[in-house]
């Protein structure tokens, strides 16, 4: 009974469809006549017809759609010499007396001619209506496709289309009745009825002419002026309704139904084995939770995400595993964040802590600083992601930023095939800003940059880099992706250390985003900065770390954004002073 009634709904919600356009002339032609003998009975044909074909489409192939294209032809030129006939009442004693006769029945029915309208007629043009009908496939109507395909043609079945068909029919019966009140009144008033009929049949034929070139199928399906998608999937939530046969499949289409797999076989992923999941023991500590093992996850469809927090890549990919754990952990979805250290300051478990909570990250995450989970993994990136099973096995990965929507596709198939009835819905789209906001791939010409003696490229001091002693240095105006230090600077292995306030830094950059990671002195103490871009004050061109007049202030060690670049992204000069010594600087990296 439910699913009835969502049918009914459905279908009474099509009245504010765009793909209701192409019948409504020859519904409203029917305004002002008698509801028993014309307007019923040419709704009943239209609900009956389009219930009997739709069903047959479902679960008839091919020749059905076949079938219902020639009886779509024979439609049109049915409703083409109906339209004429309301045009001109001569129109139909030229014609042949088989079709004179047929013609004369629809202009009686649409009041052109000299008899009552008779059920006959009305009948006549309800089915032809019902064969050119092709109702746009919302959610509802989605619903009951799909159990067409998957259960076959049944009863349950050609009850649904028929209440769908009744819905639609009864909030067109209203628009008649309104209709035919307000065309009444113009005739008492005006005197305008021969005019009246004249402009419906002119409406008939831009119908048929919109039919016969397929825009009803087409553009006026994608008219979104009044989508009843929304109402739709609101009615199917409130009601909790089902697919028919339990399965959840997207199947409909305005112009063909696809088969859905049987419901009755369990699904299978064809994603491959590749091979049983290492453990997860060697983690120094766990936050958000106490240390899980692959014992106490098997069952569980687990997502293995490898991260650092100062990781711009990681920073990036955070916004999905946080949207995966939230949306899928009632189907069985389980999130392991497991931060492998790049630099020294990493290794702190307070500043982990803290990057957790700035992060907002609330999956469990295993601190591997001594990197026994990353070798098991036999894992080589940051981020990496991999994908185990209900069973244990591994069996997807992916290293590196982007294809977000195969990982979540990935998830979504192991997570049916663990029994999770989910259904199929769109992939997360998080609303990341600031830091976190995706790359400017398109417009980034600058690479990853380590200040650290061990990895430095592109060193543009004259001085030359000089390592684990202090030194001046000095910078003019370095090409592009050349840097430079200026003041008293420490250069490390991994990082260099200001020693004297007023010192800076110089790159020269193509990218939208400019980031740097920074960090206080051993001492901890906050160490103020200033940025300037080609000189100047950023402006509109501050990154989220700093003010538009470039102030900014370093007070743990992470990743800052210094520039984000709000018109067109151009070669730039970045300079960053520091009014306090003992910053650590370690890398620049680009969006």
């Amino acid at each position: 009974m439910t699913l009835l009634i969502i049918a009914y709904l459905g279908g009474a919600l099509t009245i504010l469809s765009p793909c209701i356009l192409p019948i409504l002339p020859f519904a409203f032609a029917r305004a002002g006549q008698p509801f028993l003998k014309s307007t019923l009975p040419m709704l009943a044909g239209m609900a009956a017809t389009f219930a009997l074909v739709a069903t047959l489409a479902a679960v008839g192939g091919s020749w059905a759609i076949r079938a219902n294209e020639y009886g779509r032809l024979a439609a049109i030129v049915l409703l083409a010499l109906f339209g004429a006939s309301l045009l001109s009442s001569r129109f139909a004693s030229t014609l042949a007396r088989p079709i004179v006769d047929l013609g004369n029945n629809l202009v009686n029915a649409s009041g052109g001619g000299r008899t009552a309208p008779t059920v006959k007629s009305a009948l006549i043009l309800g089915v032809a209506t019902g064969l050119l009908w092709a109702p746009c496939a919302g959610p509802i109507l989605g619903l009951v496709l799909t159990g067409a395909a998957l259960q076959g043609a049944n009863l349950q079945t050609t009850f649904l289309l028929i209440a769908y068909a009744a819905g639609a029919a009864t909030s067109l019966a209203a628009a008649l009745l309104v209709g035919g009140k307000i065309f009444a009144a113009m005739k008492r008033s005006l005197g305008l009825g021969d005019r009246i009929r004249q402009v419906l049949g002119a409406a008939v034929l831009a119908g048929v002419a919109v039919i016969a070139l397929g825009l009803d199928t087409s553009l006026l399906a994608r008219l979104s002026y009044a989508s009843t998608a929304s109402l739709e999937q609101a009615v199917l939530d409130r009601l909790h309704a089902k697919p028919l046969g339990g399965a959840s499949s997207e199947v409909a289409s305005n112009d063909a139904v696809i088969a859905a797999a049987d419901a009755k076989k369990p699904f299978r992923s064809d994603l491959p084995v590749e091979g049983y999941a290492p453990s997860l023991d060697g983690a120094v500590q766990w936050l958000n939770s106490k240390p899980l093992t692959t014992e106490q996850l098997r069952g569980k469809v687990v997502l293995v995400d490898f991260w650092t927090y100062s990781c711009i890549n990681c920073i990036r990919t955070i916004p999905y595993v946080r949207a995966w754990a939230e949306k899928y952990a009632d189907q069985g979805l389980v999130v392991i964040g497991v931060h492998a250290p790049e630099f020294a300051f990493e290794k702190k478990i307070d500043n982990v802590k803290k990057a957790v909570g700035d992060f907002r990250i609330g999956y469990p995450v295993a601190i591997d600083n001594d990197y026994k989970i990353w070798r098991a993994f036999e894992n080589s990136y940051w981020p990496a992601a991999y994908l185990i099973d209900a069973k244990g096995q591994i069996r997807y990965q992916h290293f590196g930023e982007g294809n977000y929507g195969n990982t979540e596709k990935a998830i979504q198939d192991l997570l049916r095939e663990a029994g999770s009835e989910m259904s199929a819905s769109a992939t997360v789209t998080p609303d990341a800003k600031g830091v976190e906001a995706g790359p400017d791939l398109s417009n980034i010409r600058s690479g990853e940059t380590y200040l650290g003696y061990e990895q430095a490229a592109n060193f543009a001091s004259p001085e030359g880099l000089q390592a684990d002693t202090p030194q001046n240095y000095s910078i003019g105006e370095p090409g592009l992706n050349g840097w430079g230090l200026s003041g008293s600077w420490t250069v490390g292995r991994d990082q260099a250390t200001l020693d004297q306030p007023g010192g800076g830094i110089t790159y020269r950059f193509s990218a939208r985003d400019l980031h740097l990671v920074l960090g206080p002195g051993e001492d901890g103490k906050p160490v103020r900065f200033q940025v300037k871009i080609d000189g100047k004050a950023p402006g509109a061109d501050h990154g989220s770390d700093i003010d538009a007049d470039g102030n900014g202030t370093v007070t743990a060690t992470r990743l800052y954004q210094l520039v984000r670049q709000s018109g067109t992204v151009a070669a730039r000069n970045f300079e960053i002073r520091f009014l306090d010594p003992g910053v650590q600087a370690y890398a620049f990296t680009f969006g």
